[in-house]
């Protein structure tokens, strides 16, 4: 069972009615405006300046209460200032642990990897070697990229459709977003795109097995085509689940076939867990539903506690680099390391995974009910707390498949009034019309049920201004 450990937040009210004007007349957000970079993001559309937070809830400068399914952009496993984490950081420097140690070891990252290998499956975990990362999940994709090119000698990178792998010059190469490539030029050449399963919105526009099917057909004959214009690959990269790309999981089936697929032609399958690992998607990593082992795995957001932390796991016959063939100044913050492992213990030692599991059902569950007198929701789907609620123009034509196209204005209208409702949520997928759902894995029942609440609340709300 998993103890509410601040009663006192419990009290607080969460379906506060603020309004976004009001929030941006906050002199931290007037200043934030002025002196930011015209590069960010989340505050565009969710214009609050935070002061504290505890649990699921935080709290902002006027103090309005917000239930948080943001969460760092799912980093935040056991959501703001859990107590096993707090403590872990105190015991650190209480026993003034270094802050940074390079790649130079100490007792608190024996016991980081010694818990990490014991999260991880035995077949993986037996053969598994690790290299810390700079702080970001973008680092550990931009060294593995760098990994499978020094081991197999070539060049090209196999991403897919929808993928999202980093910001840094090499990740965005493997990201499928357009909008932020299209100024930058020079980007990692030989990077070559596939076609994700996406089941709603299909590629193949068939959907079910027939759309897995096609996917995993077309990579194979690609590969095996001697015009196909692409070189054996050094790898191929995907994520289980696709998080940034609109919450699109990978069917197990058709993750199998990949599996199969990559291991018979010697390419190494990099699984970008950056989001995903630990317990988020209802087992402690995404891949291990499908069964599958990988070669390189990436891990980052909820391994350092929701401090900066990424790593790269993988198969030994790949470690051929040399001395200092990839650093990282922050590679060694022993403070995430800490955090790190009293958040994976607390996890497997309370079967958050598998909370994860039965509080995504529950509110898919509540979401699907609403869903029925809603009919700009086209689509719920995800894993475990990875939920995604795809906003649709019921009034618009649909497709063969009787699909209506994208409402991106609804999807931020959505947002706004669920704001205004005291819940934070973030847009995602093909033109932002995706709302997502990360709320930390400690949530309740009680909780999820609030939080549909406030939702359906949102979603009346918007779709009353259709009427």
């Amino acid at each position: 069972m998993i103890v509410p450990f601040d009663e006192t937040w419990r009290d607080l009210p969460t379906a506060v009615d603020t309004s976004c004007d009001e929030l941006e007349a906050d002199p931290y957000l007037e200043r934030q405006v002025a002196r930011e970079s015209n590069a960010r993001s989340y505050p565009r559309r969710l214009p609050v300046a935070l002061r504290k937070g505890t649990g699921i809830y935080v709290q902002d400068t006027k103090d309005h209460t917000y239930i948080d399914c943001l969460a760092g952009a799912g980093a935040l496993a056991l959501g703001h200032n859990h107590p096993v984490v707090v403590n872990a950081i105190q015991q650190a420097l209480h026993e003034k642990l270094p802050f940074q140690t390079l790649d130079l070891t100490t007792p608190v990252k024996d016991e980081f990897i010694k818990r990490l290998l014991m999260c991880l499956p035995e077949s993986f975990a037996g053969d598994a070697r690790i290299q810390f990362c700079g702080p970001s999940g973008a680092d550990a994709t931009e060294a593995a990229v760098k990994l499978v090119k020094t081991a197999t000698g070539r060049r090209t990178i196999l991403s897919f459709h929808g993928g999202y792998h980093g910001m840094t010059n090499g990740a965005l190469s493997l990201t499928g977003c357009l909008s932020p490539k299209e100024a930058v030029p020079g980007l990692m050449a030989d990077v070559h795109f596939l076609p994700f399963p996406y089941e709603y919105r299909c590629p193949f526009g068939t959907g079910g097995e027939e759309g897995q099917r096609l996917s995993s057909r077309y990579i194979e004959r690609l590969l095996d085509d001697p015009n196909s214009g692409i070189v054996m690959p050094a790898a191929m990269i995907v994520e289980v689940v696709q998080g940034e790309g609109g919450v699109i999981p990978a069917p197990d089936d058709w993750l199998r076939e990949i599996r199969r697929i990559t291991s018979e032609r010697k390419i190494p399958l990099i699984i970008d867990e950056v989001q995903t690992g630990l317990g988020r998607t209802g087992a402690l990593f995404g891949f291990e539903r499908a069964g599958i082992i990988p070669d390189v795995l990436l891990l980052s957001k909820a391994i350092g506690g929701g401090l900066p932390l990424s790593v790269v796991l993988y198969k030994s016959e790949l470690d051929r680099w040399s001395a200092g063939a990839h650093a990282g100044t922050f590679r060694g913050n022993q403070l995430a390391m800490a955090a790190g492992i009293a958040t994976m213990k607390f996890i497997q030692e309370n079967g958050l995974d598998q909370h994860a599991a039965a509080m995504g059902e529950r509110l898919v569950e509540r979401l699907r009910q609403m869903q029925r007198e809603c009919p700009i929701v086209g689509d719920i789907r995800g894993r475990g707390l990875m939920i995604g609620v795809e906003i649709v123009d019921p009034f618009a034509e649909p497709d063969h498949r009787g699909i209506y196209p994208a409402d991106a204005a609804m999807a931020r209208n959505i947002q706004a009034q669920a704001l205004r409702r005291g819940l934070i949520v973030e847009l995602g997928g093909r033109h932002d019309v995706v709302v997502r759902f990360l709320p930390p894995l400690i949530v309740t029942a009680e909780e999820i049920d609030m939080i549909a609440s406030i939702f359906a609340d949102a979603i009346k709300s918007a779709q009353r201004a259709l009427v």
